[in-house]
């Protein structure tokens, strides 16, 4: 299909296609022509993909770390997952404290070597965060966190296909990345739904 085509099927509009094509988000075309190329299925569904991503909030330059982990996997699932985190990740911060971090993910299974170290420093400032508001986490309330995270944790792990290599990635590439603003939004609803059956709803 020509580049029009991949437009009308999509949705996305012929200058951006050829945005992305610049940046090197979406793979060329065949090239049938000095100025026309083909386009087929696999423009298609990275053109979804790259939509997810970039509506989910994910940056360019972080949407193209997420497709070179799809286009390149590890044979290995858990390093795959390390791989999608560390797209949306920032890097860790040789100087930051991890220590408190380590402390509270350990309730979490957590030990040495199972997890990369800058998602720990996300944890790290988000504690950190905390701090400086002057906010700390209930102590009946944070074991409820653990317990939470670790349940979709294992969910999420227990789903990941195993038939092949390809739904193995996308799974845990584009499931690690998109995944988490639906559970932010599910956590508020549930946040407003138990404050109405507490408190009850506005007086009219």
């Amino acid at each position: 299909m020509r580049i029009s085509e991949l437009s009308a099927r999509t949705g996305v509009t012929v200058p951006t296609i050829k945005y992305y094509l610049r940046e090197g988000l979406l793979p060329e075309g065949e090239r049938s022509a000095p100025t026309q190329a083909a386009y087929g299925e696999r423009h298609v569904e990275r053109l979804r993909v790259i939509r997810a991503l970039l509506d989910a909030g994910v940056s360019i330059a972080e949407t193209r770390r997420v497709l070179e982990a799809l286009d390149a996997p590890s044979s290995r699932p858990h390093d795959l997952l390390g791989t999608a985190h560390a797209a949306v990740t920032p890097p860790v911060d040789e100087h930051l404290d991890l220590t408190d971090a380590e402390r509270l993910v350990s309730g979490l299974g957590w030990r040495p070597g199972a997890c990369d170290p800058a998602v720990l420093g996300d944890v790290a400032r988000a504690l950190a965060g905390l701090e400086r508001a002057g906010f700390t986490v209930p102590e009946d309330v944070m074991p409820v966190y653990l317990a939470s995270a670790r349940a979709i944790a294992d969910a999420e792990i227990t789903g990941v296909p195993t038939d092949s290599a390809e739904a193995a990635v996308r799974y845990v590439v584009l499931g690690s990345v998109l995944v988490e603003p639906l559970l932010l939004a599910l956590r508020r609803v549930a946040e407003q739904v138990a404050s109405f059956e507490r408190f009850g709803g506005a007086e009219h």
